[in-house]
């Protein structure tokens, strides 16, 4: 009767095909390991790699002491605050604040320029009387109402039931 045939394949070795794939490198990439060096002397010499290094060495210390000064009260209400923040501006359309900061200075502008002219009560109404005056008059207005009907709210949730 035949004997089978002992066929062993040996598996192929990964730290060869790494090897090899190492050694066409230098070949398939020049341009990128010469921008590679480049980038990686830029960076030494201004400093950068110590202190990456120096940072790397003291990451343990520099988290623990992050981790302190962040667990305060009045850090936690400025992340909170912050957070809040956050969600308030997200809600505001940019062009409304163009609107606003672009008043700033023109508005600040206009009372410099008339510094030397007499002021009297009636040019004062007169302008405020205007129809742009009034139109900012009614939106601080309204803020006004929102927010004193937000504190209302706040203080009726804050109160403790009286027993």
């Amino acid at each position: 009767m035949a004997q089978p045939i002992p066929f062993h394949v040996t598996p192929p070795d990964p730290r060869e095909a790494l090897h090899a794939r190492l050694e066409r490198a230098p070949e398939m990439h020049a341009e990128a390991i010469v921008a590679a060096y480049d980038l990686l002397q830029a960076l030494h010499d201004r400093g950068i790699l110590d202190v990456a290094t120096s940072a790397l060495s003291a990451s343990d210390e520099l988290l623990e002491k992050m981790v302190d000064s962040t667990n305060t009260p009045s850090a936690i209400r400025a992340l909170r605050n912050l957070m809040f923040w956050r969600q308030v501006l997200g809600r505001i359309e940019p062009t409304w604040f163009q609107g606003i900061f672009q008043a700033i200075p023109e508005g600040l502008a206009a009372a410099t320029a008339q510094r030397n002219e007499s002021v009297s009560i009636w040019k004062i109404v007169r302008r405020a009387t205007s129809k742009d005056s009034l139109r900012g008059l009614v939106a601080a207005v309204d803020f006004l109402e929102s927010f004193g009907r937000h504190l209302h709210a706040l203080e009726a949730s804050t109160q403790e039931p009286r027993q």
